[in-house]
């Protein structure tokens, strides 16, 4: 059989504060800039998801795409979309809401709730020019 790449695409609109209680006023002020706007910021992201496998033989499909909208929208969706990623959200609260950290975390959320070995990749653009994908790897960290 032949391997498939399907992915589904959603939309929401969520804003966030980007700031670190590692760092000190300044710090974050320098790093984050006008990201670190005590009332935060919003965007319109759109959520890439992307799975792997073959087609079921009987039915063509690696999956039902209507279920893993639902899917979707139940795991990450209905609970971000509108929402401040900081306070609202009380499986985020304990990260720093960057692009990078929501990709990760989404990737938890489906990966529990699709078939084991479905699960290929977590896109998620912020902006025209800004997005960040994960696929589940596993790094030793880098920064100190």
């Amino acid at each position: 059989m032949a391997t498939v790449y399907l992915t589904r695409r959603a939309s929401f609109s969520a804003s966030h504060r980007l700031w670190s209680e590692a760092l000190s006023e300044r710090e974050n002020w320098e790093l984050y800039g006008k990201c670190a706007n005590p009332n935060g910021h919003g965007h319109n992201y759109t959520l890439e998801v992307t799975l792997r496998g073959e087609p079921d033989p009987h039915t063509g499909m690696l999956m039902n795409l209507a279920e893993l909208r639902e899917i979707m929208h139940r795991e990450i969706v209905d609970q971000v979309d509108h929402r401040h990623l900081n306070y609202d959200v009380p499986w985020l609260r304990e990260s720093i809401p960057t692009t990078e950290n929501l990709v990760i975390k989404f990737w938890e959320r489906l990966e529990a709730a699709l078939p084991p070995g479905l699960l290929y990749e977590v896109r998620l653009i912020e902006t025209d020019n800004n997005s960040a994908s994960y696929r589940g790897e596993r790094h030793p960290l880098t920064h100190p």
